[in-house]
């Protein structure tokens, strides 16, 4: 329910705001991405529906060191990443799979999901286990390393060093779990914005993405020629 009344709150601000030209009412200066990213939670004040106090720092942390900000486009943190991992992981992504054996937690990887696990449960014990892991080699938890620290933590996971079984997860492994972490990050920089990330379209205009339009089929062969026009979002918010 929670989930629920913050979504409709912010569509509901959204559209009014968007609404405002179609009105009448102009505001000097407020395009619709840019009113896009007024109603967009802030991270300093969002309350996670999923994670709790601990599990959020570590994604924000995480969040933060896979796509840092700084660069030539806006980073996870400047674009709500963490929110939509967290909004996905309560949502159906996180609690709807098919969990019917057998699972062989040796089988190839052409065999597809094999885990007697949720996503939800992947990424909280993932969490568990990765953050005693890093108390046990840098006497702290993520959050509180140092940037190199925590370059070498995910390197770690990321290559399946980390033995999870030491810290009592038997199933998850922690490539495995770097993986799935890392693909909802991506998902949540790309992602259109209705989702919880991409606020204010920020990576799509960064990559001049055109988002939802309807057609640019004239566009597609012009290669080395930027695009003209801001993206748009399934919501109708143009950048």
């Amino acid at each position: 329910m929670l989930l629920a009344s913050q979504t409709s709150r912010r569509k509901f601000l959204l559209s009014s705001l968007i609404a405002l030209p179609a009105m009448g009412v102009s505001v000097k200066g407020l395009s619709a991405a840019i009113a896009a990213d007024m109603v967009a939670p802030s991270l300093e004040t969002y309350k996670p529906v999923f994670f709790d106090a601990a599990e959020w720092a570590f994604i924000m942390a995480a969040c933060d060191c896979l796509i840092p900000g700084g660069g030539r486009g806006p980073g996870a943190l400047d674009t709500n990443v963490p929110v939509f991992v967290d909004q996905q992981l309560a949502g159906d992504l996180g609690s709807e799979i098919y969990l019917e054996g057998p699972f062989d937690l040796k089988a190839p990887a052409t065999l597809g999901y094999q885990l007697p696990y949720r996503p939800q449960q992947v990424h909280r014990n993932g969490i568990k286990a990765a953050q005693a892991w890093c108390q046990q080699a840098h006497g702290a938890n993520f959050a509180a390393l140092d940037a190199a620290a925590k370059t070498d933590a995910l390197k770690n996971l990321q290559a399946g060093k980390v033995d999870f079984t030491a810290f009592g997860e038997e199933v998850v492994g922690s490539k495995f779990f770097f993986g799935e972490l890392l693909a909802l990050v991506k998902q949540g920089y790309l992602a259109d914005p209705i989702y919880g990330g991409n606020k204010g379209m920020k990576a799509w205009i960064a990559i001049g993405f055109p988002g939802a339009r309807a057609s640019y089929l004239e566009w597609v062969a012009q290669h080395n020629v930027k695009y003209p026009l801001g993206p748009v979002s399934l919501s109708g918010e143009r950048g």
